[in-house]
């Protein structure tokens, strides 16, 4: 995070709060006034290490359920893991938080992926790890593909590795349907042969083992669900996220063709459109717990200045100008005024039509010291040092802007974010509703 000092020199020492101070007063759960918030949790550095849960974490969420094991507020879990389905991360949660966990309040960075229905009905290729067949088709997509079943069909395209070469090559071709469109779910194993066998597809017009057309272009749509740079698990520094991944395939493409690869949507922290979504689960559950007042304040928990802060950041933004913007598209990232992506009119009406507008009017967010983010990183030597000049650890369509990494509240931990939240929204739940 060193090269990130020039953006983050003017936070303050954790337990303290940059923007906003706490209002006085505070009113129990079970007086007339319903609260009017909800809550967005990053998992990886907030809740856990790897495997290895977050001391806080219990002790946080026994203070959101009441004796019965139900939530006091509106909860929901954004990752940007997408290895797995919602309901084995929730089964995950549920154990190592000692609370309930549904599946409808987990948001893996492919969940949006069941609103892009114009590619559900064709052969698409997706790329990662885990039961990535099993997701797609979860999701919506009824003619998946994996990298390993185009390497089976055609085994003289991955050649990186000696031992996995194959000796007699294939008598006779085997014809594989056009791939129309490519998945990026998260970090696959074999690098090499995953970046090799995606710029087959991209160079070829989805016929991996045709001749590469380098004039082919745009290339097929692309689609990526995962943008982290890094992710904070066991070790003590950072470990390679998907987004490292991205940063091959993206050089690769453009050292080979001379143009930049093109991305149909990106999905995950820090992109609006997985805000959107999540506000719309956060409506959902409100609407579970027949709340009769809408969620008005979203509070972003993360570690990540890049993903967690920068995304809630910008999905505030994109509400307070949302009157201003009723025109424009739903993906289009304002960091410095550049277009990120945008999508077909369809698409944009898909998303109207199906998660509506939202009822929120701000997120906040709330930045913990136990994952990516170091209070104690080291000053660098020239504190003038210009953001321009600063590494910027955020995917190449962003842009940098020092407000986007601007956390409203820094805390020690997770716990100590529950506290605050409930210290600003004056909300304390009742004695019939503690479970300690």
């Amino acid at each position: 995070m060193r090269g990130l000092w020039p953006l983050v020199r003017g936070l303050r020492l954790p337990g303290t709060r940059v923007r906003r101070d706490p209002r006085a007063g505070l009113c129990t759960a079970t007086e007339e006034r319903q609260p009017t918030f909800g809550l967005l949790f990053d998992i990886d550095g907030v809740l856990v290490r790897g495997k290895t849960p977050i001391p806080s974490a219990k002790k946080a969420f026994q203070k959101l359920v009441n004796n019965h094991g139900q939530f006091l507020v509106p909860v929901v879990f954004v990752t940007n893991a997408g290895n797995c389905l919602r309901q084995t991360k929730a089964d995950q949660l549920s154990n190592i938080l000692g609370v309930p966990i549904s599946q409808d309040q987990v948001m893996m960075s492919h969940s949006p992926l069941r609103i892009f229905r114009q590619y559900h009905n064709k052969c698409v290729l997706v790329s990662g790890q885990g039961p990535v067949l099993d997701i797609a088709k979860y999701l919506g997509f009824s003619n998946p593909i994996t990298v390993d079943s185009v390497c089976e069909s055609y085994p003289f395209l991955d050649m990186v590795d000696h031992r996995r070469r194959p000796t007699i090559l294939p008598s006779t071709a085997v014809n594989l349907p056009k791939i129309d469109a490519v998945i990026l779910f998260g970090e696959p194993i074999r690098w090499e042969t995953n970046l090799q066998i995606i710029i087959d597809v991209l160079l070829t017009g989805g016929y991996p083992a045709n001749p590469h057309q380098l004039t082919t272009y745009p290339h097929i749509p692309l689609l990526a669900c995962n943008m982290d740079l890094m992710w904070m698990a066991e070790a003590r520094s950072p470990r390679f996220g998907h987004g490292i991944f991205m940063v091959c395939l993206e050089s690769i493409y453009k050292k080979i063709t001379g143009k930049e690869l093109k991305y149909e949507v990106l999905m995950g922290k820090p992109s609006e459109v997985t805000y959107h979504y999540a506000e719309y689960l956060i409506r959902s559950k409100a609407a579970e717990m027949r709340w009769n007042k809408p969620v008005q304040t979203l509070y972003a928990v993360g570690d990540n200045l890049m993903t967690d802060i920068y995304g809630a950041n910008l999905y505030n933004r994109y509400l307070h100008e949302r009157t201003d913007r009723k025109g424009s598209k739903t993906f289009v990232q304002t960091g410095s005024g550049a277009q990120v992506t945008t999508v077909s009119q369809e698409v944009e009406a898909a998303w109207e039509n199906e998660l509506s507008c939202p009822s929120a009017t701000n997120c906040k967010s709330v930045l913990v010291c136990t994952g990516i983010y170091n209070p104690h990183a080291e000053v660098p030597a020239d504190p003038t040092q210009s953001v321009t000049e600063t590494v910027f650890h955020g995917h190449r369509d962003f842009r940098i802007d020092p407000a986007l990494v601007e956390p409203d509240h820094i805390v020690s931990d997770v716990d100590a974010a529950i506290d605050l939240i409930f210290q600003l929204e004056e909300f304390l739940p009742s004695d019939d509703n503690r479970t300690h």
